[in-house]
């Protein structure tokens, strides 16, 4: 196809788009070198806006675990050692090259996963300052110098590298999940293991040739894509070269790699489910708690850990504040993110979108009114239109489920105490959000929620500079901060006698 200044600006997106995905690499990536499955196995990466293949990728097993983990293996040692300011330096070229190709990227991003193009590039620009931080966390990592308390011994304490990673993605922000683990690991030193999510292999691909081209030691990163992730995740658990495991996914999956993990006492770091809560106070000041609910759920179409799941509102607002916020959402342009002018693109498969309906179709069922939204447009692909539901029964199926899609349950409460209760209601605890503008209660009830991550008064917490981290079923570990290295990190202390 010959694209000219006659072509329409969506013939024009789609060659683009298709550009931008055939130089992708799709094959299996160890020691260095792309190759094919040992199987010659490919499986199918799919447009969720058309529904149409646009790529294949090589469809790793249990041959390629085991070539890619020994090769981890055998690097680390002469990785571990290599001169901080080198692996600094490697990050910070991959950062700039990461920015130098910002529209390349967020269009196969856009194409395999459904975001559109504006929220693609943000999360391109996001991905790539995880890579910024880290070179310059690269050159800062520690250790201590002091005496024992009798005064006969020195203690020194370093910093080593924790050794091979086993590196697991999910498909929702599929290249920031990837260098906010990358990042660290290399600036800790550690080789690693890599294994993102099918739905979405390609912008994770893309990164790899990134690296290279910066200069990352052949053998350092290892990737493996799969459809069957267990025979390839679970040879790395079994192995007994993996020192470490970073995962982002589900609880239910994480469980399974802490008990694996436990085999071998490896380093775990865990970033699992949410079920966030929205708090809006009477005296919250409701254009910006609007504003703020838009940004909590309607990130990422609401596929993220940190969108808000449960949307309490003071009893004295509550009708006000939904009326608004459908407002908001009814007049979201819903369609292909490679579009101009969209602003909502479809969930990632048929799966998701079937879940939420079936999660509308519960809540309704047990007194929820629709306010907006509250079906699946007439139209190919796997889009759902933005969603508010108010008086929502607290024992619906929403209330104790991620919902993972563009739905905004809305519950009224009358008491802070009540509130409070309501939002720890729930075994996850990675974020809350509270809107208020008495600074007294503010403190309070951030305090008082059972989180890792407050949101007071903004709708936004991510950020590369800051701990990213939940508790109770939300995982174990933070990454992202000053604290994010640490994970990659072993304390080692020697005793020096003195004279």
């Amino acid at each position: 196809m010959t694209v000219n200044a006659h072509t329409t600006p969506a013939a024009r997106t789609s060659a683009e788009a298709r550009r931008a995905v055939s130089a992708v690499s799709t094959g299996v990536f160890i020691d260095g070198q792309w190759g094919e499955a040992a199987s010659g196995a490919r499986f199918d990466v799919v447009n969720p806006a058309t529904e149409e293949v646009i790529a294949t990728v090589a469809d790793g097993g249990p041959e390629e675990a085991r070539r890619a983990i020994e090769t981890a293996g055998r690097v680390q040692r002469t990785w571990g050692r290599t001169p901080p300011r080198e692996r600094s330096e490697i990050l910070r070229r991959a950062y700039d090259l990461i920015m130098s190709r910002q529209d390349e990227l967020a269009l196969v991003m856009t194409t395999e996963m459904g975001k559109p193009l504006a929220e693609a590039r943000g999360e391109v620009a996001y991905a790539a300052e995880f890579f910024r931080w880290f070179s310059e966390e690269a050159v800062r990592i520690g250790g201590d110098h002091t005496t024992t308390g009798d005064g006969r011994n020195r203690i020194l304490v370093s910093r080593e590298p924790v050794g091979p990673c086993v590196l697991v993605t999910p498909w929702n922000f599929p290249l920031a999940m990837g260098t906010r683990k990358i990042g660290p690991a290399i600036a800790a030193g550690c080789t690693m293991v890599f294994k993102p999510a099918a739905l979405t292999p390609l912008s994770s691909l893309a990164l790899v040739d990134i690296l290279v081209e910066a200069g990352l030691p052949r053998g350092v990163l290892n990737v493996v894509c799969t459809s069957s992730a267990s025979s390839v995740v679970g040879h790395w658990m079994a192995s007994g070269i993996a020192r470490k495991v970073s995962f982002t996914g589900s609880t239910e999956v994480g469980v399974r790699l802490l008990e694996q993990a436990a085999q071998h006492v490896m380093r775990s770091s865990m970033e699992l489910g949410g079920n966030a809560p929205f708090i809006v106070f009477g005296d919250a000041d409701l254009d910006r708690a609007v504003e703020g609910a838009v940004t909590a759920k309607m990130r990422n179409m609401g596929e993220a850990c940190t969108a808000a799941n449960r949307l309490f509102v003071h009893r004295s607002v509550a009708d006000e504040f939904s009326r608004r916020l459908a407002d908001r959402l009814g007049s979201l342009a819903v369609g292909d993110g490679a579009r101009d002018g969209t602003e909502v693109g479809p969930l990632v498969e048929e799966k998701a979108l079937a879940k939420v309906q079936e999660l509308v179709d519960d809540a309704v069922a047990r007194g929820a009114t629709v306010v907006c939204g509250g079906s699946r447009p007439e139209r190919p692909g796997y889009f759902y239109a933005p969603t508010v539901l108010s008086d929502v029964d607290p024992r619906s199926q929403l209330m104790g489920e991620e919902i993972f899609g563009p739905v905004a349950p809305v519950i009224p409460f009358d008491t802070e105490e009540e509130v409070v209760r309501l939002a720890n209601d729930t075994p996850w605890g990675l974020v809350g959000y509270l809107f208020t503008q008495d600074v007294d209660r503010g403190f309070r009830v951030g305090e008082a929620l059972e989180v890792g991550m407050v949101g007071l008064n903004t709708g936004i917490v991510s950020n590369p500079a800051a701990p990213f981290g939940g508790v109770k079923a939300s995982g174990l570990g933070r990454e992202g901060g000053r604290v994010g290295i640490e994970e990659f990190l072993e304390v080692k202390y020697m005793a020096v006698p003195r004279g």
